[in-house]
């Protein structure tokens, strides 16, 4: 259970990304049986950067070539569908390519 109060979606994405913190991020990964390592922060730290230039969630591809992170082990990072994950545990709208 969070104990940081915060608004989410039907989803489980944040209403607001500015409620977003590192340790939100912490206690979301945590609920979805992430422990966040260095390799974790560097990847949520190129999708919010990604998105704070573009204004939308970034792919895979861009959050692996501004990481410097390949595809596979973002896939081990995040095994239950990466581009979900990073987006909620990083505060960032669901990806379009997200169904």
């Amino acid at each position: 259970m969070m104990t940081v109060a915060v608004q989410t979606d039907a989803e489980g994405y944040l209403a607001n990304k500015d409620d977003w913190s590192e340790e939100l991020a912490n206690e979301l990964a945590k609920e979805l049986g992430i422990e966040l390592s260095d390799d974790h922060w560097k990847v949520l730290n190129a999708a919010r950067a990604i998105e704070s230039e573009s204004g939308a969630s970034p792919g895979l591809r861009k959050v692996s070539k501004r990481s410097e992170t390949p595809i596979k082990a973002i896939y081990k990072l995040f095994p239950d569908g990466p581009a979900k994950l990073i987006a909620k545990i990083a505060g960032i709208p669901k990806p379009k390519s997200c169904l």
